[in-house]
């Protein structure tokens, strides 16, 4: 997969910008003055959400009514086009169709990202390691979208029905048509994530022993309601049933649903002990490259064609041997790095540079 152009148009501080690409683009300046957003530009390619959590009405240059952002890609040998059109909401058109969704340009571009943003998902709660976890599963299997939105929407309703009943008990008779709702999407929510851990590890582990020297190992393991090892769907589901009858005291008396996929958690440990609670600033560092190069090895695996890797501010604090072999995972792959420096990158590797001050290329 590979990106020729892109055009963009009253994106945050970016009114105007046309750039062609190489295999490897650095793109470089001092801060605030538009890389990440052109990152974040890029990114919005592959049918997700602005990894900054922002709404998409926030992307719009400030004073402008709409942003356009276009690219001209290969996929796979065949040459593309994609346009996405950002005013309330983002629409998006593939080869001058228009698509139902922008989400469904997911399909058909792939992208890892590795931003200082993302290091919550070591340090902060269960939602950011959730959170890393869906947005690779709906690259991966595009339905995984639809069955995250079902679940959700069930758990809005039950949450409501719980506040109703404690105005009004003789409505809890009516929880188990939510119980069974819930269940039936969130068995097939903790399969697909378990599965994708159990297949992720392997690489995750060999990436963590390169970053590392061999010196520490990683391991994944998803912490729910109860122990998902090797369980089916259908044992999934009756297990969430159990579950959830056995919480109602307390689902009640917090008027939330208290178990469930929406509050598993990936537990990443560093030679047996929490990362999040053990792990130096280096060690966290390392675990979210490992996890975010392993999930880009995997979809290459799976999709049979290379991601893109667009790495934000990767390269700041971690010394030569470890810059050396982040580049050795992504030689093969497009790579958009941003730097405040360009020649901590081009001292390794040679690539195409741009140098962005107040959102434009100098």
């Amino acid at each position: 997969m590979k990106i020729n152009w892109v055009d963009i148009e009253n994106f945050r501080n970016i009114e105007k910008l046309n750039l062609s690409f190489d295999n490897v683009n650095i793109i470089y300046g001092e801060n605030a003055q538009g890389k990440t957003n052109l990152i974040e530009a890029i990114y919005l390619f592959t049918g997700s959400k602005s990894f900054r959590g922002v709404k998409d009405k926030e992307l719009i240059t400030f004073d402008k009514d709409f942003s356009r952002l276009k690219i001209d890609f290969e996929n796979k040998n065949r040459p593309q086009n994609a346009e996405i059109f950002i005013q309330e909401k983002r629409t998006a058109s593939l080869n001058g169709v228009k698509k139902k969704s922008a989400a469904s340009l997911g399909e058909e571009l792939k992208a890892v990202i590795f931003s200082p943003v993302h290091l919550s998902m070591v340090k902060d709660g269960p939602s950011q390691r959730r959170k890393f976890i869906d947005n690779a599963l709906c690259q991966l299997k595009f339905n995984y979208r639809n069955v995250l939105k079902e679940y959700n929407r069930a758990l809005a309703q039950r949450n409501m029905l719980l506040k109703d009943i404690s105005k009004n008990s003789s409505l809890s008779d009516m929880l188990y048509i939510w119980d069974r709702n819930l269940a039936s999407s969130g068995a097939k929510i903790i399969y697909q994530r378990n599965k994708y851990i159990e297949t992720l590890l392997p690489y995750a582990k060999n990436i963590f022993d390169g970053l590392s020297n061999g010196k520490e190992s990683i391991d994944l393991i998803l912490k729910g309601a109860f122990d998902y090892t090797n369980l089916t769907v259908a044992e999934i589901e009756n297990n969430l049933i159990s579950a959830f009858e056995k919480s109602r005291t307390n689902d009640f008396m917090n008027k939330i649903t208290t178990v469930g996929p929406h509050r598993d958690d990936l537990e990443i440990l560093i030679n047996q002990k929490s990362a999040r609670s053990f792990g130096s600033q280096g060690q966290q560092r390392s675990c979210v490259l490992a996890l975010k190069l392993a999930e880009a090895s995997l979809l290459k695996e799976m999709t049979d064609d290379e991601p893109l890797a667009l790495l934000d501010d990767v390269m700041s604090e971690l010394d030569i041997s470890r810059q050396d072999y982040i580049l050795n995972h992504i030689k093969d792959w497009q790579v958009f790095i941003t730097c405040c420096d360009a020649n901590t990158v081009l001292r390794l590797k040679d690539g195409k540079t741009f140098h962005i001050s107040n959102g434009g290329l100098i």
